[in-house]
């Protein structure tokens, strides 16, 4: 399902029922996707205002970066909820023989590992546009500064709960090799993430001395 065809409304709707997905790897990608549209507003404020001519090339720089960051968010959201429902179409497979017993953990482990992979990447991601909504807190339109400090806001909350959906699905992964590498990248990009928005919470508490 498209679920970025949805009205809000709609989508809502589905989240809050008794269907386990959409969950909350789909609304971290979500999140990301808010924050990097935030992010392509302010360039959109600052890019044409004389005032911030000296930061027109950096900002169409950022727009250049957030927009297909946007589109990969979108595209995670999707991947998030057909990861969790191959998982459970895999375990579904009957397992009366050793053959489909073997052919049931085989697609289980391919399941459990694309229900890692997708919200490890939408966590990276989220680190990724961090950045951004740090340069965009830097040198945007200083009128639209609490949009760039909401980007980031969005990026730490969005990938602390991709993060969570990492961790959730780590244990039930066979291959010791996938899942080291997976928690080290997750290490590596929750601390990442961590580091910008701290910067971009110091910027905020300076360009917003009320």
């Amino acid at each position: 399902m498209a679920f970025e065809t949805e009205t809000v409304r709609d989508f809502l709707d589905i989240l809050a029922s008794d269907a386990p997905a959409p969950g909350g790897g789909s609304v971290a990608a979500i999140g990301g996707a808010l924050g990097a549209a935030l992010v392509s507003m302010v360039s959109n404020l600052t890019t044409g205002k004389e005032k911030y001519r000296d930061n027109w090339s950096g900002m169409e720089e950022v727009r250049s970066k957030s927009e297909p960051m946007r589109a990969k968010f979108v595209k995670l959201m999707n991947d998030d909820t057909e990861s969790f429902n191959e998982f459970m179409a895999a375990m579904k497979m009957p397992k009366d023989t050793d053959e489909q017993k073997e052919s049931r953990g085989a697609a289980m482990a391919y399941a459990s590992k694309s229900a890692t992979e997708v919200p490890l990447a939408t966590l990276e991601l989220c680190a990724e546009m961090a950045g951004l909504a740090l340069l965009a807190a830097r040198l945007g339109n200083r009128n639209a500064a609490s949009d760039a400090g909401s980007a980031a806001l969005l990026a730490e909350a969005a990938g602390k709960a991709a993060a969570y959906n990492v961790r959730i699905n780590l244990p039930g992964i066979r291959d010791e090799a996938f899942a080291e590498s997976a928690r080290s990248r997750m290490r590596g990009a929750l601390s990442s993430l961590e580091k910008k928005c701290r910067e971009t919470e110091r910027l905020m508490d300076h360009i917003l001395k009320a």
